[in-house]
C-alpha cells in the first residue's frame, strides 16, 4: 500500500473522499496492518490502534481505523475537503519517529506499557 519515499515518509495512492465524521479514517484492517508493518518494533504487546499520520495537500492529519470505510480509501472530514474530492491522490504517511513527533506536538500521548 505504501513504499519508502524519503527518510521520514512513505508514499501511497489512496482514494480520498469527504465524510461526515470528525476525524480522518481508513479501513480498520488496513490501519492495523500499516501500524504493525511500519510502526511496531516487535517487542512485547504493541498498540495497533495508534493514529497514523498522513500528509494530504500540505497538511498533516491523524488517521484512525473504521470498519465502514472501503479498503484503499481515506475518508476525511468535510471541513478538510475541497471541491476536487472525491479523487485518487498521492498521500504521504509519516514513519514511526516522525508520526510520534507530530502527534506529541498536537498533544497526543502514546500508549505506555506498565
Amino acid at each position: 500500500m505504501f513504499e519508502r519515499f524519503s527518510s521520514g515518509y512513505y508514499l501511497g495512492e489512496l482514494y480520498v473522499e469527504p465524510h461526515d465524521g470528525e476525524r480522518a479514517v481508513i479501513q480498520r484492517a488496513d490501519h492495523e496492518h500499516v501500524n504493525e508493518q511500519l510502526y511496531a518494533d516487535g517487542e512485547g504487546v504493541e498498540r495497533l490502534d495508534a493514529p497514523l499520520v498522513m500528509k494530504v495537500d500540505g497538511g498533516h492529519i491523524p488517521v484512525g481505523g473504521d470498519d465502514d470505510v472501503p479498503s484503499g480509501t481515506l475518508a476525511i472530514p468535510q471541513r478538510l475537503a475541497d471541491e476536487t474530492l472525491p479523487d485518487r491522490r498521492n498521500v504521504l504517511l509519516a514513519d514511526a519517529d516522525r508520526a510520534e513527533a507530530l502527534l506529541r506536538w498536537e498533544g497526543w500521548e502514546p500508549f505506555v506499557n506498565a
